[in-house]
């Protein structure tokens, strides 16, 4: 009876089972499972559950300690934990922007060649570089003024200083562009090209009479421009004077403006390339086309009805005027874009290399007779103005230095 009653006292549930043995008793079926979860419905709590964490039965907990020792290591051998992260955000950076400049050289060279190919074609058949000039002009304006209109483009702060800063850059740039035309109609593209790149000597010239000084080196890098531009010029099968005054004084037009534009346009850097570039062609097409209904407008109809007759389809004769409009604006678009993310160096590498693949371009396209001699000229005119780039991007980075110090 007593131990009874201890086992009634113990375990009052079980003597409620007994005397009612129909019954089920969820106790009772529990006490052979004592790690079963039997809370919270109506069974007790079981107060103190323990779970050993040996590495036999808990396998896991081993594998995780060892992790986190491992990257406890790594973090003592490299305290600063973000400088990986860091890096690998800077490389990404760095090749995404390399990527976007790839792009951008690539279109600048791919609209150059087609902008000097159709501008070729249309000046063979209509052989008016004024008029065909004035229209390039006038598809870079509208071009610009339908990115500002719908604005697709941040349209700039245009004030009356900026545009009176801007006539004479503005001047200087129709010289140099109608001047280009002038003897793309009547040289080949091959040989307007070479002699543009001589451009580097009129432009250490101009600066020097305005103060500027330079080095030796950028003497001594003209010397081959200037040989390299005889030898081709005295050797060009389609040599024509008119030709190459037109290319030599495209270069001093373009020196000039570059100068021009250091000068007067100092205080408006907020405008980018594009913009910049937008402006100008609005102007110079005022300049330019009043001059050019004066010097060949009464030609125009006829030399029309002959280059329809010629051409044999008028859509052709439009679709390369057209392009050579188009192109003209886009390729000097690149340029400026890629001048604003790029140094002078390789801006200035970038445009020698792309005088090598213009010419080599035209040469196959309309193929022009190269004599030996004239293509060891060209070549050594474009070799120098290499050198020139080099020698002046040196004397820029001493003048940097000189300023740092002072």
């Amino acid at each position: 009876m007593i131990s009874l009653n201890l086992s009634a006292s113990l375990n009052p549930g079980l003597t409620r089972t007994r005397q009612n043995p129909t019954r089920f008793s969820p106790l009772h079926a529990a006490a052979d499972k004592p790690f079963s979860c039997r809370y919270p419905l109506g069974l007790p709590q079981i107060p103190n559950l323990q779970i050993r964490d040996s590495p036999a039965k808990r396998p896991f907990l081993s594998i995780i300690k060892r992790s986190r020792s491992v990257s406890a290591a790594a973090a003592a051998a490299n305290p600063d934990g973000e400088s990986l992260s860091e890096e690998a955000a800077a490389k990404k950076e760095k090749k995404a922007k390399n990527l976007q400049l790839g792009i951008v050289f690539g279109l600048w060279y791919f609209q150059n060649i087609v902008f000097n190919i159709f501008n070729k074609k249309a000046l063979n058949v209509f052989p008016y570089p004024w008029l065909l000039a004035s229209f390039q002009l006038f598809a870079g304006s509208v071009w610009m003024l339908i990115l500002w209109s719908f604005k697709l483009y941040p349209c700039p702060k245009i004030s009356k200083p900026f545009i009176v800063a801007l006539l004479g850059p503005a001047l200087f740039h129709t010289v140099g562009h109608i001047s280009a035309c002038v003897s793309f109609s009547k040289v080949a593209v091959s040989f307007t090209h070479v002699i543009k790149s001589a451009e580097p000597v009129f432009s250490v010239i101009f600066s020097s009479f305005l103060g500027d000084t330079y080095p030796l080196a950028v003497w001594l890098s003209i010397l081959p421009i200037v040989m390299g531009c005889s030898l081709a010029a005295v050797t060009e099968v389609s040599f024509n004077l008119g030709g190459l005054s037109g290319a030599m004084i495209s270069n001093v037009g373009f020196v000039l403006r570059n100068i021009y534009s250091k000068r007067s346009l100092q205080s408006f850097k907020e405008i980018d390339g594009l913009n910049l570039y937008g402006c100008i062609s609005i102007l110079s097409l005022l300049y330019l086309f009043p001059v050019a209904v004066f010097v060949e407008g009464s030609q125009w109809v006829q030399g029309y009805h002959k280059a329809i007759a010629s051409v044999g389809k008028p859509s052709t004769f439009y679709v390369w005027v057209l392009l050579s409009g188009v192109f003209y604006h886009l390729y000097n678009q690149s340029s400026y874009q890629a001048l604003d993310e790029i140094s002078p160096l390789t801006f200035s590498v970038g445009n020698t290399m792309k005088r090598v693949v213009v010419i080599v371009s035209t040469v196959l396209v309309f193929r022009n007779p190269v004599r030996p001699l004239n293509a060891l000229g060209s070549a050594i005119a474009i070799f120098g103005t290499f050198l020139y780039s080099q020698a002046t991007a040196k004397k820029k980075k001493i003048e940097a230095g000189d300023d740092k110090k002072n």
